[in-house]
């Protein structure tokens, strides 16, 4: 495929995984719906996965496969929070350096995965709202950076796609 069908199928992935998210979290039940729910959000972060390595690979395959991995560990359901934050600051770290998103766009997933990657295994310790528990609004400020960059980067992905990776220089 093409950088530009990637960039859009990961854009309506983004987009699909987030309402999935978003609708799990509204049910916060088990039953068929949430099942399902589960199916979708696991089956996206393999698309997703896959199109954002093929996106990134040219800029270092090994980062973009440790994020790919990163990304199918997300998909199984149970603590993939880490494995989330780990693959989205990869990814946005190879977006930026390739200049393959506009720049401010790349930083704020660079930065809010960051945080995430630092404070999940603390908040996991008993700080910052506890473990992750989506009624508290803490957990929502924490999560707040990386999901406006990922909705944000979706757009940009599905409407402008993704500029031709600036080339990296070998040693």
């Amino acid at each position: 495929m093409t950088l530009r069908t990637n960039a859009r199928i990961a854009g309506f992935t983004l987009i699909l995984y987030f309402v999935a998210g978003i609708s799990q979290l509204m049910l916060s039940s088990r039953g068929p719906a949430n099942d399902v729910l589960t199916m979708v959000t696991a089956f996206s972060a393999l698309v997703l996965g896959v199109t954002l390595y093929a996106i990134t690979r040219e800029q270092d395959p090994d980062l973009a496969m440790m994020a790919l991995a990163c990304r199918v560990i997300e998909a199984v359901p149970g603590e993939g929070a880490i494995f989330f934050a780990v693959g989205s600051l990869i990814f946005s770290w190879l977006l930026l350096r390739g200049r393959m998103i506009p720049t401010g766009l790349a930083w704020l997933g660079v930065i809010g995965s960051g945080l995430l990657v630092v404070i999940l295994p603390v908040q996991r310790t008993g700080f910052f709202g506890g473990s992750l528990n989506w009624a508290s609004g803490m957990t929502w400020f924490i999560w707040l950076p990386t999901l406006v960059f990922e909705l944000t980067l979706a757009a940009w992905l599905i409407v402008k796609g993704v500029a031709t990776p600036a080339r990296r220089q070998t040693a």
